[in-house]
């Protein structure tokens, strides 16, 4: 299938490229599903993973009628998958199969619920935007083919859409007057049917959690292939944690009554006679809960204000050590509220508005018992923690309070949920080793125990880019920087910024890792550069993650600062990106609740926090930031890191390490003039020290 001569280059015609690197990783691929087993594959950019995965799942599926599972990190990777890939296998197979994308839930229109929430717009929303937002769903709804959020317009009011998604809570069934019309059913069905069901990593992890409870949304499955793996450990941490939030709980408040409008659920609630006095509670009960919420928040949010530690101006963190720092005056009231409306249930004069209050009392029960298990922090060996989110709001800006917890180790735990079952499972990415063939520091963090000699385990794949970055990549590396802490760091450093922008004519991103440098650069580049004809977009500041690529990808002369997010899964093919500029290199902060947690964990251990886990983790990071430059054979420029570290420090040979052979080196230095050189990829682990060679 593979071959010069085979169907997918008769297919791709001129567009065809033989990669034996795709080949190696697809027979690979093949043998781990026959044989059930594990395997990590790090194949690097422009190999061809989709389809050297793709073939032998869909082989599995049509030879041994087999369900395999693919779940990737990113939106755009599904689109790929979706609307490219498997459209052309299908055409290039003779055997038939179906592929689906799989949704969570609530990403679907209920289309009894907005026929409801129609009927009752001007009790149920508290104004006109509102109003507005649903009337533009119910336009959408006319000619929406799939009824997902994908292809909803962008909403004046996002929350409306929670009075009209489909909810398993309020899910009326076969009893639903709109079931067999309902987008939720026909893709539930079509899910049971698929053959190869794509899907993201929230979602999968999210099913993983279920299934530790006895429950799923998944249909089973015999293979699970997690491409982007690079980011299994974060989403499944998040999965694996619990959190509660201001925002979620003033939005449930919210939808049942609003206290300044009078508007609501429960305002428009029609009951039976003799139950007027349980609508009151209900609305009392609402009340109460409110008022419970905003005092454990406002507590919350002093402690942060007086003790958090502020990691940059868009995030402030405080550590909750112990149990009992905060009295729960949130559990008792949304207890008492879950069982008012599960009491008022019963006499509704409507059968549709029983399951609406199930689904209320259900989501008020939730946060009941999530916020009694984080402040007695019930769950074992997690790191617990309140957050502050900085949230802009037109002119002037709030803050939004979250507590949480995640296990500080999420290995153990889908070493028995993923790798302790009965399906292969295929990781891969195109960043998965801090150092050639070395998959040691993400096995260990996921739970995958590596084969060794005669021991079972997965096996391990590490295959290079086809791409000739030799040719295609300068690194400049700059050894003049000042210390950060340093007051002339930011003046030095928008100066080394506009340089490189202007070597390039544009064409960059500037990747920073933190807000606080990202904003303070901005201010002192943008104006200079916008007169001189450059078209400059900040994150935080011009709009959301896709409208800023949209500009970026059109402008001849375009400049992207962004942080967190650019660092990975974004693709920009051509002259558009020709410099990558990285700021600082991606150390996660030492004070970060998990973070320090982790290296707690470590040192009880006998082993190094620094070498063994924030090294290897910001050399994985850097990887990803280094690989936005060159997307394709024709993409070329240059990647500048604007941290001396990477150079005067010993741990610095890491970072050059792991990067492809061959790039050539630029170096600025205080004394000799720069000069240039062949980086030839030659590490010893011992450069190190023993900690990071063992």
């Amino acid at each position: 299938m593979l071959a010069p001569d085979g169907a997918i280059a008769r297919r791709l015609g001129d567009g065809f490229e033989a990669r034996p690197q795709q080949v190696a990783m697809a027979e690979a691929v093949a043998s781990a599903l026959a044989h059930r087993g594990r395997l990590l594959v790090e194949a690097g950019t422009g190999v061809g993973k989709s389809f050297a995965y793709l073939l032998p799942a869909i082989a599995r599926v049509v030879e041994h009628r087999e369900r395999v599972v693919v779940a990737t990190n990113t939106i755009a990777l599904q689109e790929q998958l979706l609307e490219k890939d498997v459209p052309l296998l299908r055409a290039a197979l003779p055997e038939e199969f179906t592929a689906v994308l799989v949704k969570g839930r609530g990403n679907y229109l209920s289309l009894r619920r907005l026929e409801m929430a129609s009927k009752r717009q001007e009790t149920l929303l508290p104004d006109f935007a509102s109003r507005a937002a649903l009337h533009a769903i119910e336009d959408w709804a006319y000619s929406t083919t799939d009824g997902t959020l994908a292809t909803l317009p962008q909403l004046e009011r996002p929350a409306v859409w929670d009075r009209v998604q489909s909810d398993a809570g309020n899910c009326m069934g076969r009893r639903c007057p709109t079931y067999e019309k309902c987008f939720f059913q026909q893709a539930r069905r079509r899910m049971e049917r698929g053959d190869l069901l794509i899907c993201n990593h929230a979602l999968f992890f999210s099913d993983l959690a279920l299934r530790q409870r006895g429950v799923g949304f998944l249909p089973d499955y015999d293979h699970v292939i997690l491409d982007e793996a690079h980011c299994v450990e974060d989403v499944a941490t998040d999965h694996f944690g619990r959190s509660v939030g201001e925002g979620r709980i003033m939005h449930l408040v919210g939808l049942l009554f609003h206290e300044r409008t009078r508007k609501g659920f429960l305002a428009n609630l029609a009951v039976a006679p003799g139950s007027e006095r349980d609508l009151e509670r209900a609305v009392d009960f609402t009340m109460r809960a409110a008022e419970g919420a905003r005092v454990l928040f406002d507590r919350v949010a002093q402690a942060i204000q007086g003790r958090g530690r502020a990691g940059d101006e868009q995030e402030t963190v405080l550590k909750m050590p112990e149990p009992g720092m905060f009295e729960n005056t949130v559990t008792p009231v949304f207890a008492e509220l879950a069982m008012s409306l599960k009491r008022l249930r019963e006499g509704v004069a409507r059968e549709e508005d029983r399951y609406e209050l199930n689904s209320y009392a259900e989501r008020a029960a939730a946060i009941a018992d999530d916020a009694d298990a984080l402040l007695t922090q019930a769950m074992p060996a997690c790191a617990y923690w309140a957050e502050a989110k900085r949230l802009e709001r037109g002119s002037g800006a709030t803050s939004r309070v979250t507590i949480a917890c995640s296990p500080v180790e999420v290995g153990p735990i889908l070493k028995e949920a993923l790798f302790g079952t009965d399906s292969s499972v295929i990781l891969t990415s195109a960043t998965m080793t801090t150092r050639e063939g070395d998959f040691r520091h993400l096995a260990e963090r996921v739970g995958c125990e590596i084969a060794s000699g005669d021991s079972p385990g997965a096996q391990t794949l590490h295959l290079g880019s086809p791409f000739d970055f030799a040719s295609q990549v300068e690194l400049h590396l700059d050894e003049t920087m000042p210390d950060p802490r340093e007051r002339s760091y930011s003046d030095v450093l928008a100066e080394r910024v506009l340089e490189h922008v202007r070597a390039t004519a544009g064409g960059a991103f500037v990747l920073f890792t933190s807000f606080a440098t990202l904003k303070a650069v901005d201010r002192r580049i943008r104006d200079e550069l916008e007169a001189e004809g450059y078209t400059v977009c900040a994150q935080g500041r011009d709009g959301p993650r896709g409208v800023l690529l949209a500009r970026f990808r059109t402008a001849e002369r375009g400049v992207l600062l962004g942080a967190a997010s650019f660092w990975q899964g974004v693709d920009v093919q051509g002259a558009a990106l020709r410099n990558v500029i990285i700021t600082r290199l991606p150390f996660e902060p030492p004070d970060r609740p998990l973070v320090e947690a982790r290296g707690a964990l470590l040192k009880a251990r006998g082993r190094d926090p620094f070498f063994e886990d924030a090294l290897p983790r910001s050399v994985l990071r850097f990887k990803q930031g280094f690989g936005r430059l060159v997307r394709s054979a024709r993409d070329e420029g240059r990647v500048v890191v604007l941290d001396p570290r990477v150079v005067t420090k010993r741990y610095g040979r890491a970072y050059l390490a792991a990067l492809p052979e061959g790039v050539r080196v630029i170096r600025r230095q205080p004394e000799p003039e720069a000069f240039e050189q062949e980086f030839d990829g030659g590490f010893c682990p011992g450069d190190l020290g023993p900690e990071w060679g063992a």
